[in-house]
């Protein structure tokens, strides 16, 4: 007897089917993707995915296998290219989550303290994971980077180490017009995709 489809599954099943109503030339053309006739190529944290043309699924290479993407990095591609509002252009000012234009109300309490702990103590595996992911030394903290989330959308990552006063803490820091690409809700998946990523390069022996 098969499993259970989880309703995240379920989500992105629905958003590929999504996909294959939208103008996939005039995405190519407005975000400067690559393509083929099977498929659509977008960077995402350094990583290049691939959307099936005909079936509007994600893809990502990982360990020399084409596998599908995950449901943030998935949803995070589907909501910029099918939902970027017409000429969102970056402001150039950074600004917590709390101030991004069109910004609904913010979850309370400690946001990433589980993946602050995973950090604390492994300071330049940090550093290290963050260049991996191209980003470049960036603003304030014990680690602090800019990350291209897309080519065209960057987002900051900054990680204070734990002191005897404070618990170690993480701060994301968002272009005030994010918002023009991707719905507030997305917001959280982009996040959740980027501490991943960074969680998962920092763990690997």
């Amino acid at each position: 007897m098969s499993g259970r489809v989880s309703n995240y599954e379920l989500t992105k099943r629905r958003m590929a089917q999504k996909f294959l109503e939208y103008d996939q030339e005039e995405m190519i053309r407005r975000f400067r993707l690559d393509s083929g006739e099977d498929w659509i190529g977008v960077r995402l944290l350094g990583r290049v995915h691939e959307i099936s043309r005909t079936e509007g699924i994600v893809y990502v290479l990982e360990g020399g296998e084409r596998v599908e993407a995950g449901f943030n990095e998935a949803m995070t591609i589907y909501d910029v290219l099918c939902g970027a509002k017409p000429g969102a252009a970056l402001s150039g000012e950074l600004v917590k989550v709390e101030g991004l234009v069109n910004a609904a109300s913010t979850p309370s309490g400690d946001l990433f303290g589980g993946k602050a702990r995973i950090f604390d103590g492994r300071e330049r595996e940090l550093a290290r994971a963050c260049e991996l992911l191209g980003g470049e030394r960036f603003g304030k903290g014990d680690v602090a980077c800019r990350l291209p989330l897309f080519d065209f959308l960057p987002v900051v990552f900054q990680f204070w180490s734990a002191d005897d006063d404070f618990p170690a803490s993480i701060q994301l820091l968002w272009d005030k017009n994010t918002t023009d690409f991707m719905h507030f809700e997305t917001v959280w998946y982009a996040a959740g995709y980027v501490l991943d990523r960074l969680a998962a390069l920092v763990s690997e022996k």
